[in-house]
């Protein structure tokens, strides 16, 4: 054999040497394509099996509150079934419990927050700033967190829904339902950030429209009776903004001033059914499903901290008649019954 053709056939055996080389790497290539598929199908699966455990802290337990905390519930409940557990706590109108649940919570390591009521609210923003949190019956946010200049938009892990009515129109209720009371007196608690900051707004409302305007304030529910008395003394007519200790109270409110013939104007459904005359109401059990959809839109990865904090649309004049005519009151037309 030539020098020539030995050296031939030495190249092609290289040649083939290195196709077979190459054709055992596409193989090799060829049979790990389908692992990221089964991979990702494995990734969908677990998305399809995800569990969820979400913490409720309600303030005190009351009418308002409580629908807000069922209409999130029913929500996420209706979404996820089984796999959304809950870990419902009730701080029964103390601060300090607030705090400890909140942290309570936190340790656990839940996937969500709902806080209900502003002290709640505080307590779970002390308590994280990772865990998403979402407020309801929160009046004003920027209030409540002390932020400056709020631009309708938390930031952070913070969002939620508001309870806030328009208080003008509240304060617009005096002329139409009491023309005739000039001296009205505002009553709540002056722990809860939030009615010190409708109770501001209302009063300037009211001065406005020409009525003479005292403010009233408890620190907790030993102070109710003492403060209902010397306002019902004092004053022709009362405003009670969306207090939660004035909503745990409403029974011994109800006692003092209507024996003292005095109506007041509340500023949500469940203080007017308990002891006032009317409202411009919300619905609390809707207020709650809001912030429920909300709740599934963050635990399906949308981010929280771009998300606005959303109200009630079209709040509903209602007025209690059992009350109405016991005081003498006739209401115009436009006023929805409460129930």
């Amino acid at each position: 054999m030539s020098m020539k053709k030995f050296t031939n056939l030495l190249l092609a055996a290289v040649m083939c040497t290195g196709i077979a080389a190459c054709g055992s790497s596409d193989a090799a290539s060829a049979s790990e394509k389908p692992e990221p598929a089964a991979e990702t199908a494995s990734s969908e699966a677990s998305n399809e099996n995800e569990s969820y455990l979400v913490g409720t802290l309600q303030f005190v337990q009351h009418a308002a509150l409580d629908a807000a905390t069922q209409g999130f519930v029913d929500v996420l409940t209706e979404e996820f079934g089984d796999k959304v557990t809950f870990d419902s706590q009730n701080a029964s109108g103390d601060v300090a419990t607030c705090s400890v649940i909140a942290n309570s919570l936190v340790n656990e390591g839940v996937d969500l927050i709902l806080a209900n009521a502003t002290p709640a609210l505080q307590a779970s923003a002390a308590a994280t700033n990772q865990i998403p949190i979402l407020g309801t019956a929160v009046t004003e946010y920027g209030t409540a967190l002390d932020i400056d200049n709020f631009s309708g938009t938390v930031g952070g892990n913070i969002s939620g829904t508001s309870d806030l009515a328009p208080l003008d129109q509240q304060a617009a209720l005096f002329d139409e339902l009491i023309p005739d009371a000039v001296n009205i007196g505002i009553v709540f608690c002056n722990a809860e950030a939030n009615s010190v900051y409708q109770a501001n707004v209302v009063e300037k409302a009211l001065t406005d429209a020409g009525k003479t305007v005292t403010i009233y304030t408890f620190a907790d529910t030993n102070d109710v009776s003492a403060v209902m008395q010397q306002a019902c003394s004092e004053q022709d007519a009362l405003y009670i903004p969306t207090d939660n200790t004035a909503a745990s109270c409403t029974e011994l409110i109800d006692s003092v001033a209507l024996a003292a013939g005095v109506p007041i104007i509340a500023g949500e459904e469940g203080i007017a059914a308990g002891c006032g005359i009317a409202t411009l109401s919300i619905n609390y059990y809707d207020l709650g499903r809001t912030t429920g959809e909300m709740a599934v839109r963050i635990l399906k990865g949308e981010d929280i901290s771009t998300m606005p904090i959303e109200y009630f649309p079209d709040p509903v004049k209602k007025y209690v008649p059992a009350r109405c005519e016991a005081l003498g009151i006739t209401v115009p037309d436009g006023f929805a019954v409460i129930e």
